[in-house]
């Protein structure tokens, strides 16, 4: 799921021989980011003092030769002036040992930073981080709140290279990358729940749905989805409209696949345990509310 428009992004780097180049990790070429690591930010940049214009932390997760995942983050404490920029490293060194005890796969890929501001201590922030994170890039995600009038909510993605003939850290070139929101299937609930709450009149959000429910939205999807392809299928069989040889191979390798499971009673199985399971434990609740009325009149 895309975050940010589609921007072109370039790169910038000095020549280097062939065996210096095969030394060298890839550039990511994509960011994913879970979606606990965006909570994350949004809680930091909540509880920020009233007079700090953004909040910074870092950005934890795993790495393959052209892709950074993140997938958690932590708050660091910062302070920023006109004149200079600190940062707290025992606080930052604390948490990321206590992060790492928790979950050792977990590295540092980057950093994140709340508004669409990328100025001289954006650089310097990124120059360290990119001392922690070497060999690799340190990736910089972006979130606008979207709370100042004429910004749009949104999340960005960078990489940097140095700029200008003599290399400072303060002299850099954010480079865009795209960036996409991942997430588990488990986890898709509480985000359907989220978007459904964002999307309704009111600002009161809705109650958990109950499996029952998550499993009848899902057929329901399901058979809105069929409902569609069989229009499309129908319009191209008419001659309505021109058919897509990509689609037409996609829905034979999608409706070919194997059904032995489910021809075996698979769905049924599934459904009969879930059943089962709100029958317990409406059985448990009532039995509990039994016991306690029980109680009630011994006493």
């Amino acid at each position: 799921m895309p975050l940010g428009s589609s921007s072109s992004a370039i790169q910038i780097q000095n020549p280097a021989s062939a065996s210096a180049i095969q030394n060298v990790p890839r550039t990511p070429t994509r960011i994913t980011i879970h979606p606990v690591a965006l909570f994350s930010i949004l809680d930091h940049y909540l509880r920020r003092k009233d007079d700090q214009d953004r909040v910074i932390g870092t950005l934890l997760g795993i790495r393959t030769d052209t892709e950074v995942e993140v997938r958690s983050s932590f708050a660091v404490l910062h302070s920023e002036t006109s004149e200079q920029v600190a940062v707290d490293m025992e606080y930052y060194r604390t948490m990321y040992e206590l992060h790492h005890k928790v979950n050792p796969k977990e590295v540092i890929v980057g950093w994140y930073s709340t508004g669409s501001n990328l100025n001289t201590y954006s650089a310097l922030i990124q120059n360290f981080y990119s001392q922690e994170t070497t060999p690799f890039q340190a990736v910089h995600v972006s979130l606008n709140t979207g709370t100042e009038e004429g910004e749009q909510a949104g999340v960005k993605g960078y990489i940097s290279s140095p700029a200008g003939v003599l290399p400072k850290p303060e002299n850099a070139v954010f480079v865009p990358v795209p960036v996409e929101l991942q997430f588990h299937e488990s986890e898709r609930s509480g985000i359907d729940l989220l978007t459904s709450t964002a999307s309704s009149s009111t600002s009161t959000s809705s109650q958990p749905l109950t499996d029952l429910e998550i499993l009848e939205s899902a057929i329901q999807n399901v058979s809105n989805m069929l409902d569609r392809v069989l229009a499309y299928v129908r319009a191209v069989l008419a001659g309505e409209a021109k058919g897509d040889p990509a689609v037409g191979r996609y829905l034979m390798d999608t409706l070919g696949a194997n059904t032995d499971d489910l021809e075996k009673g698979g769905f049924n199985a599934r459904l009969q345990d879930t059943l089962m399971l709100s029958y317990l434990a409406n059985l448990v609740r009532s039995q509990a509310e039994v016991s306690s009325r029980l109680a009630l009149i011994n006493a």
